[in-house]
Protein backbone atom coordinates (compact mmCIF):
# COMPACT_ATOMS: atom_id res chain seq x y z
CA UNK A 1 0.00 0.00 0.00
CA UNK A 2 1.10 3.58 -0.63
CA UNK A 3 1.62 6.18 2.08
CA UNK A 4 -1.67 7.18 3.74
CA UNK A 5 -3.76 4.71 1.73
CA UNK A 6 -6.33 3.33 2.30
CA UNK A 7 -7.89 5.67 4.87
CA UNK A 8 -11.31 6.66 6.15
CA UNK A 9 -11.85 10.17 7.55
CA UNK A 10 -14.87 11.71 9.29
CA UNK A 11 -16.08 15.07 10.56
CA UNK A 12 -19.34 16.29 12.07
CA UNK A 13 -21.11 19.20 10.38
CA UNK A 14 -24.50 20.90 10.77
CA UNK A 15 -25.63 18.88 7.72
CA UNK A 16 -24.61 15.57 9.32
CA UNK A 17 -21.55 13.36 9.50
CA UNK A 18 -19.29 13.65 6.45
CA UNK A 19 -17.24 10.52 5.75
CA UNK A 20 -14.50 10.22 3.16
CA UNK A 21 -13.44 6.65 2.34
CA UNK A 22 -11.94 4.63 -0.54
CA UNK A 23 -14.01 3.96 -3.66
CA UNK A 24 -15.17 0.32 -3.85
CA UNK A 25 -16.66 -1.94 -6.51
CA UNK A 26 -19.80 -2.35 -4.46
CA UNK A 27 -20.43 1.40 -4.80
CA UNK A 28 -21.59 0.73 -8.37
CA UNK A 29 -25.34 0.94 -7.76
CA UNK A 30 -25.22 4.04 -5.55
CA UNK A 31 -22.71 5.74 -7.87
CA UNK A 32 -24.88 5.08 -10.94
CA UNK A 33 -28.03 6.32 -9.21
CA UNK A 34 -26.44 9.59 -8.07
CA UNK A 35 -24.81 10.18 -11.45
CA UNK A 36 -28.07 9.50 -13.33
CA UNK A 37 -30.02 11.84 -11.08
CA UNK A 38 -27.43 14.59 -11.53
CA UNK A 39 -26.68 14.28 -15.25
CA UNK A 40 -27.60 17.85 -16.14
CA UNK A 41 -26.00 19.25 -12.97
CA UNK A 42 -22.64 17.57 -13.64
CA UNK A 43 -22.34 17.25 -17.43
CA UNK A 44 -20.93 20.68 -18.24
CA UNK A 45 -18.10 20.22 -15.71
CA UNK A 46 -17.15 16.67 -16.70
CA UNK A 47 -13.71 15.78 -18.07
CA UNK A 48 -13.87 14.43 -21.63
CA UNK A 49 -11.42 12.82 -24.03
CA UNK A 50 -10.12 14.97 -26.91
CA UNK A 51 -9.88 11.79 -29.03
CA UNK A 52 -13.36 10.54 -28.17
CA UNK A 53 -12.31 7.47 -26.17
CA UNK A 54 -15.32 5.48 -24.87
CA UNK A 55 -16.10 5.61 -21.16
CA UNK A 56 -14.87 2.63 -19.14
CA UNK A 57 -17.24 0.42 -17.14
CA UNK A 58 -17.53 1.19 -13.45
CA UNK A 59 -15.64 -1.98 -12.58
CA UNK A 60 -12.78 -1.07 -14.91
CA UNK A 61 -12.77 2.49 -13.56
CA UNK A 62 -12.49 1.25 -9.95
CA UNK A 63 -9.79 -1.29 -10.84
CA UNK A 64 -7.70 1.37 -12.59
CA UNK A 65 -8.18 3.87 -9.75
CA UNK A 66 -7.17 1.33 -7.13
CA UNK A 67 -4.10 0.31 -9.11
CA UNK A 68 -3.07 3.97 -9.23
CA UNK A 69 -3.71 4.25 -5.49
CA UNK A 70 -1.43 1.28 -4.82
CA UNK A 71 1.20 2.97 -6.99
CA UNK A 72 0.84 6.16 -4.95
CA UNK A 73 -0.20 8.43 -7.82
CA UNK A 74 -3.96 8.74 -7.27
CA UNK A 75 -6.31 8.54 -4.25
CA UNK A 76 -9.99 7.88 -5.19
CA UNK A 77 -12.26 8.81 -2.28
CA UNK A 78 -16.04 8.56 -1.93
CA UNK A 79 -17.98 11.19 0.03
CA UNK A 80 -20.84 10.05 2.27
CA UNK A 81 -23.30 12.12 4.28
CA UNK A 82 -24.69 10.15 7.22
CA UNK A 83 -23.69 6.94 5.45
CA UNK A 84 -25.25 7.84 2.07
CA UNK A 85 -23.14 8.11 -1.09
CA UNK A 86 -23.24 11.74 -2.26
CA UNK A 87 -20.09 12.33 -4.33
CA UNK A 88 -16.37 11.93 -4.75
CA UNK A 89 -13.09 13.67 -3.95
CA UNK A 90 -10.08 12.52 -5.96
CA UNK A 91 -6.42 13.29 -5.36
CA UNK A 92 -4.65 13.02 -8.74
CA UNK A 93 -1.25 13.60 -10.25
CA UNK A 94 0.68 12.92 -7.06
CA UNK A 95 4.31 13.93 -7.57
CA UNK A 96 7.01 13.14 -5.01
CA UNK A 97 10.64 14.23 -5.02
CA UNK A 98 11.26 17.95 -4.74
CA UNK A 99 7.62 18.85 -5.49
CA UNK A 100 5.45 16.70 -3.16
CA UNK A 101 2.33 18.05 -4.81
CA UNK A 102 -1.02 16.89 -6.19
CA UNK A 103 -4.34 18.19 -7.48
CA UNK A 104 -7.79 17.63 -5.98
CA UNK A 105 -11.06 17.36 -7.87
CA UNK A 106 -14.59 16.80 -6.57
CA UNK A 107 -18.26 16.44 -7.46
CA UNK A 108 -21.39 16.17 -5.32
CA UNK A 109 -25.08 15.35 -5.55
CA UNK A 110 -26.99 18.59 -6.22
CA UNK A 111 -29.37 17.63 -3.39
CA UNK A 112 -26.65 18.32 -0.80
CA UNK A 113 -24.81 21.16 -2.58
CA UNK A 114 -24.36 24.33 -0.53
CA UNK A 115 -24.56 22.52 2.81
CA UNK A 116 -20.83 22.41 3.51
CA UNK A 117 -20.38 18.76 2.57
CA UNK A 118 -17.80 19.25 -0.18
CA UNK A 119 -15.72 21.89 1.65
CA UNK A 120 -15.58 19.55 4.65
CA UNK A 121 -14.64 16.54 2.49
CA UNK A 122 -11.94 18.48 0.65
CA UNK A 123 -10.54 19.82 3.93
CA UNK A 124 -10.38 16.29 5.37
CA UNK A 125 -8.57 15.03 2.28
CA UNK A 126 -6.11 17.95 2.15
CA UNK A 127 -5.24 17.51 5.83
CA UNK A 128 -4.71 13.80 5.22
CA UNK A 129 -2.46 14.58 2.25
CA UNK A 130 -0.32 16.92 4.31
CA UNK A 131 -0.07 14.55 7.28
CA UNK A 132 -0.23 10.86 6.37
CA UNK A 133 0.50 11.09 2.63
CA UNK A 134 3.42 13.47 3.11
CA UNK A 135 2.57 16.08 0.48
CA UNK A 136 3.47 19.77 0.67
CA UNK A 137 1.15 21.48 -1.84
CA UNK A 138 -2.39 20.83 -3.11
CA UNK A 139 -4.04 22.64 -6.00
CA UNK A 140 -7.62 22.85 -7.23
CA UNK A 141 -8.42 23.94 -10.81
CA UNK A 142 -11.87 25.44 -11.39
CA UNK A 143 -13.55 26.67 -14.56
CA UNK A 144 -14.31 30.41 -14.25
CA UNK A 145 -17.99 29.68 -14.97
CA UNK A 146 -18.33 27.09 -12.20
CA UNK A 147 -19.85 29.22 -9.45
CA UNK A 148 -20.62 26.35 -7.00
CA UNK A 149 -17.03 25.09 -7.16
CA UNK A 150 -15.66 28.60 -6.74
CA UNK A 151 -17.72 28.88 -3.56
CA UNK A 152 -16.02 25.73 -2.26
CA UNK A 153 -12.49 27.16 -2.65
CA UNK A 154 -13.68 30.49 -1.21
CA UNK A 155 -15.02 28.78 1.92
CA UNK A 156 -11.71 26.96 2.28
CA UNK A 157 -9.73 30.17 1.83
CA UNK A 158 -7.48 28.74 -0.88
CA UNK A 159 -5.01 31.13 -2.47
CA UNK A 160 -5.58 31.91 -6.16
CA UNK A 161 -2.47 31.49 -8.31
CA UNK A 162 -3.74 32.50 -11.73
CA UNK A 163 -5.41 31.38 -14.95
CA UNK A 164 -4.34 28.37 -17.02
CA UNK A 165 -5.64 28.81 -20.54
CA UNK A 166 -7.11 25.78 -22.32
CA UNK A 167 -5.90 23.67 -19.39
CA UNK A 168 -8.26 20.67 -19.40
CA UNK A 169 -10.64 19.04 -21.88
CA UNK A 170 -14.06 19.52 -20.27
CA UNK A 171 -17.51 18.98 -21.81
CA UNK A 172 -16.05 18.51 -25.29
CA UNK A 173 -13.52 21.37 -25.51
CA UNK A 174 -10.30 22.71 -24.02
CA UNK A 175 -11.30 25.01 -21.16
CA UNK A 176 -9.58 27.72 -19.14
CA UNK A 177 -9.25 27.12 -15.39
CA UNK A 178 -8.57 29.32 -12.41
CA UNK A 179 -5.98 27.63 -10.17
CA UNK A 180 -6.12 27.73 -6.38
CA UNK A 181 -3.57 26.21 -4.02
CA UNK A 182 -2.58 25.67 -0.43
CA UNK A 183 0.69 24.53 1.14
CA UNK A 184 1.18 22.82 4.47
CA UNK A 185 2.78 25.95 5.97
CA UNK A 186 -0.39 27.97 5.28
CA UNK A 187 -2.56 25.75 7.47
CA UNK A 188 -0.44 24.68 10.47
CA UNK A 189 -3.62 23.80 12.38
CA UNK A 190 -5.17 22.02 9.41
CA UNK A 191 -7.55 23.08 6.64
CA UNK A 192 -10.55 21.61 8.47
CA UNK A 193 -9.81 23.85 11.45
CA UNK A 194 -9.55 26.85 9.12
CA UNK A 195 -12.91 25.95 7.57
CA UNK A 196 -14.46 25.69 11.02
CA UNK A 197 -13.05 29.07 12.02
CA UNK A 198 -14.18 30.75 8.79
CA UNK A 199 -17.67 29.27 8.47
CA UNK A 200 -18.58 27.16 11.49
CA UNK A 201 -19.39 24.32 9.06
CA UNK A 202 -17.18 21.66 10.57
CA UNK A 203 -15.79 20.87 13.98
CA UNK A 204 -13.46 18.33 15.49
CA UNK A 205 -10.04 19.77 14.57
CA UNK A 206 -8.45 17.58 11.89
CA UNK A 207 -11.33 15.10 11.81
CA UNK A 208 -11.28 11.50 12.93
CA UNK A 209 -9.16 9.10 10.85
CA UNK A 210 -10.39 5.53 11.06
CA UNK A 211 -8.38 2.37 10.37
CA UNK A 212 -5.89 3.91 7.93
CA UNK A 213 -4.34 0.51 7.30
CA UNK A 214 -7.58 -1.34 6.61
CA UNK A 215 -8.23 -2.85 3.16
CA UNK A 216 -10.30 -0.70 0.83
CA UNK A 217 -12.76 -3.55 0.16
CA UNK A 218 -14.64 -4.46 -2.98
Amino acid sequence: MSEGWPATLRASTPAGTVTVRPLRRRDARAWAAVRARNGTWLERWEATSPVGAPAASFGAYVAAARAQARAGTHLPFVVELDGRFVGQVTVAGIVRGSACTASVGYWVDEAVAGRGVVPTAVALVVDHCFAAVGLHRIEVAVRPENAPSLRVVAKLGLREEGLRERFLHIDGAWRDHRVFAVTAEEVPGGLLARLRDRTGLAGGGRGAPTAPGAPAGE
